[in-house]
């Protein structure tokens, strides 16, 4: 499932491609048709992400909101005067004259009012790559995370708590941390909570800007092997790259967890 990083830079191409211009929508498939019918032809304002859901939001106060889930994908194109045929299951098709972007196989693909979103919006988590005024984000989720006596490696992976946070990120950042994935959320400190969301922000930016999810500092200005990018995740009975531990593996909310019990305890 794709994490909160490539869903901002899907919103960055949106931005860059077709915000402010008439977008003309379809769909192929045949799923979305009715819904495209009520904004087609609109002038896309803005392209916005929180977290693992897209926000496109037209100029009728109407938004289309996508949540890609295991199986969506985006594909972007830039075509001439003839439009290509669409290639498998074209949920949603997105064009101007310029450019066009083909959405396949979401959990989530609707349009929905302003007032909608704004209930959406109360409900996720706060997004660490979304502005956070006066620390406002940061509290949110200390004081989410806090109050519940869930185990911080569940916590994360909940869009109500963090917003953005995937499989990868959640093992890669309770290392970087040194935390145990089973400590509960109440017993974290300020100080703890604060240092996970600080390297949230900072991992998912770097998320944004390479495309890759890279945890290892030192590797951050190259393009590594996927087996190198990070410490835990996929690691399992491999030595840990600090202590030499092998990493573990179990299952926690339905998910593969990978952990080292050397380095987070």
């Amino acid at each position: 499932m794709p994490e909160g990083h490539t869903v901002h830079r899907t919103s960055n191409d949106f931005n860059k491609f077709f915000a402010g211009l008439p977008l003309i929508i379809t769909s192929p498939q045949g799923r979305f048709a009715s819904d495209a019918k009520l904004i087609s032809g609109q002038v896309l304002v803005k392209a916005k992400a929180i977290g693992k859901q897209l926000f496109l939001e037209f100029e009728n106060e109407l938004t289309i909101r996508i949540h890609l889930g295991i199986y969506g994908k985006w594909a972007f194109t830039e075509h001439a005067n003839e439009l290509p045929e669409p290639v498998g299951e074209v949920r949603a098709r997105f064009r101007n004259e310029k450019y066009l972007a083909d959405l396949r196989g979401p959990s989530v693909c609707e349009v929905i009012s302003r007032a909608e979103v704004r209930v959406v919006e109360q409900r996720l988590g706060p997004d660490p790559l979304n502005a956070n005024p006066r620390g406002v984000e940061e509290r949110r989720f200390i004081e989410r995370a806090q109050r519940a006596k869930t185990p911080i490696g569940l916590l994360l992976m909940n869009q109500d708590v963090i917003a953005g946070i995937g499989n990868v990120y959640r093992a890669e950042i309770l290392f970087r941390a040194g935390i145990s994935p089973h400590r509960p959320g109440s017993s974290l400190t300020v100080e703890e909570l604060k240092a996970i969301w600080a390297d949230s922000v900072e991992l998912l930016m770097v998320g944004v800007k390479t495309g890759y999810m890279i945890t290892r500092d030192e590797l951050r200005n190259k393009n590594p092997d996927k087996s190198e990018r990070n410490f835990v995740y996929k690691r399992e009975g491999l030595p840990c790259r600090q202590c030499g531990t092998n990493v573990s593996i179990e299952i926690m909310g339905a998910r593969k967890l990978y952990w080292c019990v050397g380095c987070q305890n």
